[in-house]
């Protein structure tokens, strides 16, 4: 998962991003503080961390600008802890507060308690999620998700995809799709097999990943 450090100070912004990149996280640090927004869309982060006190414009602009496009959760780091400022950042859009200084553990714990809440990753419970690139298929309730555009499924687009995801980096037949659904009861033919992969492939289309499954012609489907 990719998180994005807005922090002036270098010292702060490398010593957070070493942290965070210990944790197996991707890091963005922005370098330039006219174009927070900009590399913000560019690089699509899961959560942002956000100073208040940063050149040109402060966090609050920032963070306001980024919820007109984004729900990605943000957490503000600052030195300023007077009660206005914390009703100010939530106000403005953000999820969490961290007065500096601040310890590392506890600024982990924050972030991976937000992640958790916000894209439904659960640990150390039994696994009811299948996701590969960034597509996320939820298990019990038939729904798909790319950050925070969901689709619905139907029992058979559901059937198909679990399987392709569950498979992934293996071409599986048509045969072996069809074979998935009889057992499940579910007659399906070659021709309802097309318009249900043709119905799949626009629904992730629309999460933003046109490209998610390739077809080996003559044979099946594989994602990679």
């Amino acid at each position: 998962m990719k998180i994005m450090i807005v922090e002036d100070e270098q010292t702060i912004r490398d010593m957070v991003g070493e942290i965070i990149g210990k944790w197996g996280f991707h890091i963005v640090k922005v370098e330039d503080f006219n174009e927070v927004l900009q590399l913000f869309l560019q690089e699509n982060p899961h959560l942002v961390l956000l100073d208040i006190n940063l050149p040109a414009y402060d966090g609050f602009y920032w963070c306001q600008k980024i919820r007109e496009t984004s729900k990605a959760p943000i957490i503000f780091l600052s030195s300023r802890d007077t009660p206005l400022d914390m009703i100010m950042a939530m106000n403005m859009g953000g999820d969490d507060f961290i007065n500096k200084p601040f310890h590392t553990d506890v600024l982990m714990a924050k972030i991976n308690a937000l992640l958790r809440r916000t894209y439904a990753y659960i640990e150390n419970m039994e696994f009811n999620v299948v996701e590969h690139d960034g597509i996320v298929l939820n298990l019990n309730s038939y729904d798909l998700s790319n950050k925070h555009q969901k689709v619905e499924l139907t029992k058979t687009e559901f059937i198909i995809l679990k399987l392709l995801m569950q498979s992934k980096g293996t071409v599986v037949s048509r045969r072996d799709i069809i074979r998935s659904l009889w057992a499940d009861e579910r007659f399906v033919d070659e021709n309802a097999l097309s318009v249900n992969m043709t119905r799949i492939r626009k629904k992730i289309a629309d999460l933003g990943k046109g490209d998610f499954i390739t077809t080996k012609k003559g044979y099946g489907y594989i994602i990679l």
